[in-house]
This record gives structure tokens, sequence and C-alpha cells, in this order.
């Protein structure tokens, strides 16, 4: 009997049977839409990374925006300020700026760490620059004390999307806990999987109040009493359907919610798991001659793991991918690669500093593989097999 073929995907499952149940749970109780679990869910997570408030939203996509419209309607950020973005991250960490009339200064990548350079950092601050959006890409922590003082030296916003990054630490502290907000997404392939949703952290009271309202619909009725944003009346009728803002509608539903507060249990084992299996990887591709991995900073929570090819390896990546894939290996490029190579660029408001050598040089060299909550030392030696014997 022959061998079972090795399949290595991009994520795995994170559920059992206790999730199952409270997806039960939530079908009894016919209460489906926004309610008392996500509430539940939001102070859980909100205690788990040491933030005073957190917002759930239906995706980290819609965190950014939140986040973003927060800052905007709270008089933080203005149209036509510029924030300053990494080259390479998904496409909603930039979504939000252009459809709020910001500016958007797009600055190029350390290619050890796949983050923003913050030596080009500085370079690309005007006096038009009112925030930094920092991307702490594939789990990968940036180095916060030196934005941190770039920040408090020209007074800019710090805003973490740290989506791919749930569980990571730089310096003991979570990050998505260093900015004015942080995001986070739970889609089904991150670290902790609520189905679709995401999350929104933020210490500041009235930015939490923002965010409250422009979740849903930009209504009242889900602000405190002693909200300051808004005096409510104490007319119940009236503020159901009051509005104060040009929100949205980003409610999550309760069985994301009851799914999630099952999946916080499960944060610690999820990301001790995947740092396991990411020093695993680096043993076996930490110090080969033509392809390069990312260097951690800090503590990473590994979403996944970049393999950029070097020398002799370099402009035969479409070769060696066919090959992964013909092998059950899948494979995805490291996020977007170059995000301003993407025709949707044409509608923004933005501005290149300096040269993207590094985000040009990972859209043509450079892929991207899964980790998963579960040991993988077999797939990554069946990943390393297959790939050292074709390039042989």
């Amino acid at each position: 009997m022959s061998k079972m073929k090795i399949i290595y995907s991009l994520s795995d499952d994170t559920w059992n049977n206790e999730e199952l149940e409270a997806i039960h749970k939530v079908i009894e109780s016919c209460r489906f839409t926004m309610g008392p679990k996500t509430k539940e869910f939001e102070d859980k997570f909100a205690e788990y990374f040491g933030s005073k408030y957190a917002v759930m939203v239906n995706s980290g996509s819609s965190a950014n925006l939140i986040a973003i419209a927060s800052l905007i309607y709270s008089g933080r950020l203005n149209k036509g300020d510029e924030v300053i973005v990494p080259a390479v991250s998904w496409s909603t960490t930039y979504y939000p700026l252009f459809q709020h009339g910001l500016k958007l200064k797009f600055i190029d990548i350390n290619l050890e760490t796949l983050n923003l350079d913050i030596v080009e950092v500085e370079k690309a601050i005007t006096d038009k620059t009112k925030a930094i959006f920092v991307v702490n890409l594939l789990g990968n922590p940036n180095d916060f004390n030196k934005i941190k003082s770039i920040c408090d030296k020209y007074n800019l916003l710090l805003i973490e999307d740290n989506c791919e990054a749930l569980g990571a630490k730089y310096n003991n502290k979570f990050t998505g806990t260093f900015g004015d907000i942080g995001t986070f997404s739970t889609f089904y392939s991150h670290h902790i999987c609520t189905m679709e949703g995401g999350v929104a952290i933020t210490d500041d009271e009235d930015l939490y109040h923002y965010m409250l309202s422009l979740r849903a619909h930009g209504w009242t009725r889900d602000l405190p009493e002693d909200c300051k944003l808004y005096q409510k009346s104490d007319n119940e009728f009236y503020e159901s359907w009051n509005f104060i803002l040009p929100g949205y509608n980003l409610r999550p539903l309760e069985i994301e919610a009851a799914i999630g507060i099952k999946q916080i249990e499960k944060i610690d084992e999820i990301i001790k798991t995947r740092r396991i299996n990411a020093s695993y990887f680096k043993k076996v591709f930490g110090n080969r001659k033509n392809i390069k991995i990312q260097k951690e900073i800090g503590e990473s929570s590994w979403f996944g793991f970049s393999l950029i090819l070097t020398n002799e390896l370099e402009g035969k990546r479409n070769l060696i991918l066919k090959e992964l894939m013909n092998n059950g290996i899948e494979v995805r490029p490291i996020v977007t690669g170059n995000f301003t190579r993407n025709q949707v660029i044409r509608y923004f408001d933005y501005e290149i500093s300096g040269e993207l050598e590094n985000a040009d040089y990972i859209h043509e060299n450079g892929f991207f593989i899964g980790n998963h909550s579960v040991d993988i030392e077999e797939k990554i030696d069946y990943l390393y097999t297959i790939l050292y014997k074709f390039i042989s």
C-alpha cells in the first residue's frame, strides 16, 4: 500500500466540540445578531490583551475601517493629512485611508523583517504627516521603541494593523496595544477563528465610543449614558433610531462571538505551538544559501512562513511554485507584494517616498506558506524535500 500523499495547507482548523456546542446554544437562544455574547467576547478580548476597550466587528478589514473613521470624526485626522504606510500589506490596510480622504505615503520595507523600514520613516515625514500606520506583517512585531520615539518626536498618531499578529509580543507587551488603536482579524485562516470577524482595541474612551456608534449605522443606541460624544436623552424610543455619525453596518453575529469566547481560551496553546513550528522551520531553512526567511523581532506569533529566493534562484519563482503546488503544498504571495503595483492604486491620493526596492524584490521573488496550530514538523520536512529535490 502506497503512503498517503502529504497535503500542506495554508491553515488548519482550531475548533472542537466546544465551539460547536457554543454555536448550538446561540441557535437555541434565537438571538443571532450582535448581543450579550458579543459584549462578553469584547470584555474577554480586552482583558486578555490588557486593553481598556474592544469593539468586535464583522472582519479585520472593518476593524481598520472604524479605526480610521473614529480618528477622522474625532478630529484626530483630517482630510488631506498624510499617513505613512509600508508598501507591503493587505489591501484593507490602505482602503480606509483612501475612503476618508487621507493621503497615503508609501515607504519601503526592510527585506529582513518585512516590516516598514525604520530608516525610511523619518525621511518620509513632512509638515502634513499626521500618523504612521504600522503593520506587524506575518505575525512579526515592528521595532516599537524606535517607532514610538519617532511618533513622540513629530507628534504623530500610531495605528497598528495587527490582523496577522494576534499573540505577538514586543518587550513582553502584546502587539496591537502600542498604538492609539490596534486591529485584529479572526477570519478562518488566522490565529483564532470565528468564521468571519475582527476587533479594534483602544485605551481611549472617546475613540471607543466613536467606534461603537460607527459600527452600527452611526446611531446612539449602543452608547453608554455617560458618553462624552453625545448626551443621550432618557427617551429610549427616540434613542433607538437616532443617528449622529455617518456610520456603517459592521455588526458581528452572536455565533461568531460565542465561538470567539471559546477561542480566546486557546490562544496561549495556539501561539505556543506556532512558535515551536517556527523554531523548526528556522532550523531547516534558516541558513540556506539561496533562500532568505523572515527575521524575527521580539516574539512573533508566526502567522506563516515567508521564503525569498536569492542568488541563483532569483527569477525562478514560477517554476518552483508550480512544483510545490503539484505536490500538495499551498502557496501565496507575501501578502500583496508591492501594493503600489496593483491597478487599484490609480484611485488613491498617494506618494511614494524613496525607492520601493525591497517591496519590488519580494513582489517578484517571494512567497508564503502556512503555519498551523498543531505540530507540522513532518510537513516542513516534506516542503524541504520537494523544494530541494526540484532545485538540485
